[in-house]
């Protein structure tokens, strides 16, 4: 049997295989974050088709911090009841869920949210909108509010807990020096730029325990003028683990990286799979805890590989699962044809639309096939 396909723990958490369904935002929740039975259709196929880890789409943990529309919010209790609906319903599948906390920042959307955007520091590229620039009494009840939300999370039934610090958001935004500029102890060295990130770990943990499993998804790099280095992540991931921290999503870029980022469409060979295969290696050579990657894998025998050679414990995917729930199943049944993802990116067309993610070429087959 494919190691893939073992069953493995993380901090004490066992999980079926090693796949995880990496967090996408999917435009299913209602206009306040809420929980919604389209949204809990979509994760309980998730469970069924045999993914051995979900971790939800990014959650915001203050107003502020939404980022798109139909976003999922931990903001508030009165969110934990729907949250809790969503995992028993993982649950019941025998399914294994993670909530992913997340806050937009400077990318914060003020329409949506009612509420100014903040920033790590003054940038004169976003100067307009005005945003608030955070003072560190705005740090602290930064780290209140996830400290709150990961309480929610655990209270509604999630298995886990993943900090979202990729992608361009607050997180992300305090780790690189693209969006760091302060010159106060949040600022300059990368160990002052980890600082929030280690601040609200530590917070965390406290509401939490020290069994209950805490990931983060971060930045190998940021492909940006300026940005985060593979070599700071590295740091930065190390103090991370001596803080407690249980696994490590690598993924990169921001979705200002343009050129100087992979390309996410059009995946069609092997050899343009796993966009950040070298970084993993150098990750996993300086961790212990485990790593999982995502970024472009689309072919069983290049998921296989990776966790095979040592470069990753866990295979993370996105969109191969809007196109194929049970796509792990699939491939343990013994079909190892690769992903029908296409990776043309129409999936979040419909999102942004209002209608949700889904997968719009599979739509589209699916009514030529009805008309034939």
């Amino acid at each position: 049997m494919s190691r893939l396909f073992e069953e493995t723990e993380i901090s004490g958490l066992k999980l079926a295989n090693c796949f995880v369904r990496s967090a996408t935002w999917e435009g299913m929740a209602t206009k306040e974050g809420a929980v919604t039975p389209r949204l809990i259709a979509l994760i309980s196929e998730l469970a069924a088709g045999g993914v051995g880890l979900i971790i939800s789409s990014h959650a915001y943990v203050r107003r502020e911090g939404q980022a798109g529309i139909f976003q999922l919010g931990i903001y508030e209790d009165g969110l934990v009841e729907g949250l809790e609906a969503m995992t028993g319903a993982v649950h019941s599948r025998g399914g294994k869920i993670m909530a992913q906390l997340a806050h937009a920042g400077l990318f914060g959307n003020t329409r949506l949210s009612g509420e100014p955007a903040v920033a790590v520091s003054a940038l004169e590229a976003y100067a307009q909108p005005a945003r608030k620039i955070m003072e560190e009494k705005d740090i602290e009840a930064l780290v209140e509010a996830f400290r709150k939300a990961a309480g929610r999370a655990k209270d509604a039934g999630f298995d886990g807990i993943q900090l979202h610090a990729a992608h361009g958001y607050l997180l992300n935004q305090f780790r690189s020096p693209a969006f760091n500029k302060r010159e106060d102890g949040y600022g300059g060295t990368v160990e002052n730029r980890a600082r929030a990130v280690l601040e609200i770990l530590h917070a965390v943990r406290e509401r939490v325990g020290k069994h209950y499993p805490v990931l983060i998804k971060m930045n190998c790099e940021d492909f940006l003028e300026g940005g985060l280095t593979v070599q700071d992540s590295i740091k930065i991931a190390s103090l991370l683990q001596e803080g407690g921290l249980d696994a490590v999503e690598l993924s990169g870029g921001t979705f200002l990286s343009g050129k100087l980022g992979p390309s996410r469409g059009g995946i069609k060979s092997e050899d343009r799979e796993a966009y950040f295969k070298e970084a993993a290696k150098s990750f996993r050579e300086k961790l212990e805890i485990p790593l999982i990657l995502v970024g472009g894998i689309r072919s069983f025998q290049v998921a296989e590989s990776l966790v095979n050679e040592g470069y990753a414990d866990y295979i993370s995917m996105s969109r191969p699962f809007i196109r194929e729930p049970g796509l792990v199943k699939r491939w343990a049944s013994g079909d190892r044809s690769r992903s029908e993802c296409l990776s043309d990116n129409q999936c979040f067309g419909p999102g942004m639309a209002g209608e949700g993610v889904y997968c719009v070429t599979k739509k589209q087959e699916e009514a030529g096939e009805a008309l034939s």
